[in-house]
């Protein structure tokens, strides 16, 4: 399966790669197992993507690992997502650590039980000097939340006369994004089949490609990932202009 990983054109690499990790609940369900079981193996999936990632040179990964949407879910599953969140990062910071893996967290952090917290701000501190692949966990996010968040914060600064309407540009609103400090993403991989977006990063997938998979993601590998990025690569992106005027420039 190397021959994919040695097709890649890695001077064309995508430099923000944003995942939908859907399916853990179905694949479960196939096996005749309870939902948090197919939780518990997408961990392996992130641990593989992650490490794949890293390995190639992508410099930033979004996971969406739980939307604000998510919280409705039976109490059960949530209370068990929460522990699995935090047992996972407790095992992995080292290991994020030392293979030089920054860790980020997009989302209302607000929401999350305070024992989550903790171990979050934890792991943030103990990675902020890391200056290798940025892993950005999307928690507790959706993109409306996102986008009515940097509203009422533009909104404030008008109110307060430190900004002016006419000032305000798309910059304006990019700084007020919980990605402020992230290009947007240029490949947006969606598992198990279902082909939406999901509230994931509204405003930042406005030109990323978009790669849709059958695959469930507790089954998703290094390979599905190769395959998702050679994809990606032999699409022409044009930004709104023509193939030709691309050549041209």
């Amino acid at each position: 399966m190397s021959t994919l990983l040695e097709k890649i054109d890695k001077e064309k690499l995508p430099r923000h790669i944003a995942i939908i990790m859907d399916g853990n609940g179905r694949w479960a369900k196939e096996k005749g197992e309870d939902r948090l079981f197919g939780h518990f193996h997408g961990v392996e999936s992130v641990r593989n993507i992650v490490e794949g990632s890293a390995e190639l040179g992508i410099e930033y990964l979004t996971l969406y690992a739980f939307s604000t949407e998510n919280w409705d879910r039976p109490e059960y599953e949530v209370i068990g997502l929460m522990e699995l969140l935090v047992s996972t990062i407790r095992k992995e910071v080292e290991s994020l650590d030392k293979n030089n893996i920054r860790l980020h967290v997009i989302g209302d952090m607000s929401m999350l039980p305070e024992y989550a917290k903790k171990e979050l701000n934890e792991a943030l501190d103990i990675t902020k000097d890391n200056t290798g692949l940025n892993l950005i966990m999307a928690l507790s996010y959706s993109g409306r939340w996102e986008l009515l968040n940097a509203v009422k914060s533009i909104a404030w600064e008008v109110k307060s006369g430190r900004l002016s309407v006419e000032n305000i540009n798309q910059d304006t609103l990019q700084q007020y994004l919980c990605t402020s400090g992230f290009p947007d993403p240029e490949l947006m991989i969606r598992t198990s089949g279902e082909y939406r977006i999901s509230n994931f990063l509204l405003y930042q997938l406005a030109y990323a490609e978009l790669y849709f998979t059958g695959v469930r993601w507790p089954d998703f590998r290094k390979e599905n990932l190769y395959e998702a990025i050679l994809d990606y690569q032999n699409r022409e992106r044009r930004f709104g202009k023509t193939g030709e005027q691309l050549v041209v420039g």
